[in-house]
Formats: C-alpha cells, structure tokens, sequence
C-alpha cells in the first residue's frame, strides 16, 4: 500500500476561542518540524464567541489553517462530516479543539500510516498511555461503556470512544454513510472501519483536561445515541455476510495492538 502523502486534520470547534490558537500553533509547529505535509480544517459549529475570528487571524499567518462554517444543524458529527467532505489529504485525523490531544501523537499516527495500515486508533488505557486531570465520574462511564463494546465486539481495544483517531482516505470511503449528527460519530467510525475488515493498530496516546472552556460533550443526553450506533454496528457485523466489507483482495496490514 503506498504510504500517504498529506495528512488532513479536522477540528470541529464551538465556543472554543480560549483554546483553539494553541490548539493551532500546537499541530502545526509540530507537523512542520517532522516534515509532515499538511492541512488543518477547523469547522465552526455555530460559534457564539470569537472562536471563527481567532482561527481566521491563524490562517492569515498559515497557509496550512482553513476556516469554514458548517451550515448544517449543528453537533460534533455533522461538523466532523462537513470537514470529511472538505478536506483534500490522503489521510485524516480528528482532533478536539480544546487542546486535550497532544499533537505529538499524529506523528506516531503518521508513521503507522506509513507502516501500511488502513487505520490508527490512539488509547489513554495501555501501557504509555496517560489520563491528565480526568473527571472522576466521566471515567467511570467511559470504562464501563468501552468495556461493553469491547464485549460485544471480542476487541482487544480499550478506548473505542475516543475521538482522536486517524484514518486512511480509502477508510472513510468504505465506511460511508455516515450517519451519527453528535458526538457517537466517534463510535460509528472505528466500529465501522472493523466491521468492514480495515486495518488498524492501536497505540498508546496521552490525554490532558482543558484549560479554558466547558466541554460540549452531555453524558446524559448521549447515552441513548451512543448504543443506538454501537447496536447498529453489531447488527451489521452479525446480519449483513460482510455486504459492506472492503474488497477482497485489496491488501491490508495485520491487525496489531501495542502494549
């Protein structure tokens, strides 16, 4: 499989104007040091503070940075689908705003890109992993709805919920449609990408709490969407004799979790 030649990161961002400059220096600086070609799409979702205008004052300094607008209703998956549909790299990262990913990790992203597989998926949860200032009561939640996707599933991997995550053009195209408006696209994506017979490693990433801002993510209002795609995905994998899986004979890398 030829290795990629541009790497597409998409930032869905709302009310995100005390975090997302640093955000921005923070990916391309990084990017540019390891000689990464590159793109950053940051989609407003309907920003009600001056989020478009910091990251509009970036791109005039950044040739790499681009501004646009999702029209849509807004939500974490629409933003991150109209971004899809926008950017131009070989391969694509979504990345959260609020700088609570290390943009580091792209660049082991990056390399097992290179490597040949179809998909990396990063995990706080193995070993050289990291959780910074991690809510109590979120993380319950998260290990026992991980747990129960990965029981479902028979996966190894730990931290399906993650957003942070990074994909192969040729992935997204075989995982379409895409249908999750919030944040269960971060769900539907990987469970769709395993599904479908994608290759993936998993490697261990680092995570820290954000600084400035309010996380957009309501536990409460997401539960009921979060099972609905994850039982959508079981049904698929379990009804469908693999209709939507990639083509065979396309070749693909071995499936690996680091440890």
């Amino acid at each position: 499989m030829n290795p990629p030649g541009k790497l597409s990161v998409i930032i869905p961002a709302r009310d995100e104007s005390g975090s997302i400059r640093a955000t921005l220096c923070g990916i391309s600086s990084t990017l540019r040091a390891r000689r990464i070609p590159f793109e950053i799409i940051v989609v407003d979702d309907g920003s009600g503070d001056d989020t478009a205008i910091q990251v509009a004052t970036a791109a005039a300094s950044d040739g790499a940075i681009r501004l646009v607008s999702n029209p849509r209703q807004h939500g974490f998956g629409q933003a991150v689908r109209y971004g899809i549909e926008r950017c131009s790299g070989d391969a694509l990262a979504v990345m959260m705003a609020d700088g609570s990913d290390d943009p580091a990790d792209l660049v082991t992203y990056w390399t097992a890109l290179i490597e040949g597989y179809d998909c990396v998926f990063g995990s706080r949860f193995i070993r050289g992993g990291s959780l910074t200032d991690y809510p109590g009561h979120k993380l319950l939640i998260n290990r026992l709805a991980n747990s129960f996707i990965r029981l479902l599933f028979g996966l190894a991997y730990n931290d399906v919920t993650n957003a942070f995550k990074c994909y192969r053009k040729e992935a997204i195209a075989g995982m379409q449609p895409l249908v999750s408006p919030h944040f269960n696209l971060t769900v539907e994506m990987p469970l769709k990408a395993i599904v479908r017979g994608y290759s993936y490693k998993v490697v261990p990433i680092s995570w820290k709490n954000r600084k400035a801002g309010i996380s957009k993510l309501k536990l409460q209002e997401m539960g009921s969407r979060y099972l609905f795609i994850v039982l959508m995905m079981w049904l698929e994998k379990h009804l469908t004799r693999g209709d939507y899986c990639r083509e065979p004979g396309i070749p693909k890398a071995a499936q690996k979790v680091a440890s």
